[in-house]
């Protein structure tokens, strides 16, 4: 099915909805090439719990199976100066599904990242925080949940 809006809220069914919503979303202004679908490292479960910090430029997922915590990107240099708070649905839904959205700049280095989320509620879909990427090297945040 195709992304939707119903009472003012993107809404889809599934990772391809969320993918297509993510790159809608363009961070800083730029076209999102990549968009990875987040699994749990440790039991590839796929419900999340999701805390971000809009200022320091950090998020980190707890898994609702397992209840692993991971820092997405390169959060984990980041979150001892945070102050990371629970993302919630519009519908009080506070269970993800997640999906990280890269922008890469021309010499295929990540320039941006996007948190985006799939809530298992009722579907809405939305980037709850995204951040800038100044530095290169940056394959490696592309291999990190």
């Amino acid at each position: 099915m195709a992304i939707r809006k119903t009472a003012g809220l993107w809404c889809g069914d599934d990772f391809d909805d969320l993918a297509t919503y993510v790159r809608k979303h363009q961070a800083g202004g730029y076209p999102v090439q990549h968009v990875k679908d987040i699994s749990c490292r440790h039991c590839q479960g796929t419900a999340f719990h999701v805390t971000v910090d809009d200022e320091e430029g950090c998020a980190q997922i707890i898994c609702q199976s397992c209840r692993a915590e991971t820092p997405i990107a390169d959060s984990a240099d980041h979150l001892d100066d945070a102050v990371l708070e629970e993302c919630g649905c519009p519908c009080g839904g506070e269970t993800f599904t997640v999906g990280v959205g890269y922008a890469m700049n021309t010499d295929n280095e990540v320039r941006w990242v996007s948190l985006g989320l799939h809530c298992l509620v009722d579907g809405t879909l939305g980037v709850y925080t995204d951040w800038k990427i100044d530095y290169a090297p940056t394959a490696h945040l592309l291999a990190n949940a």
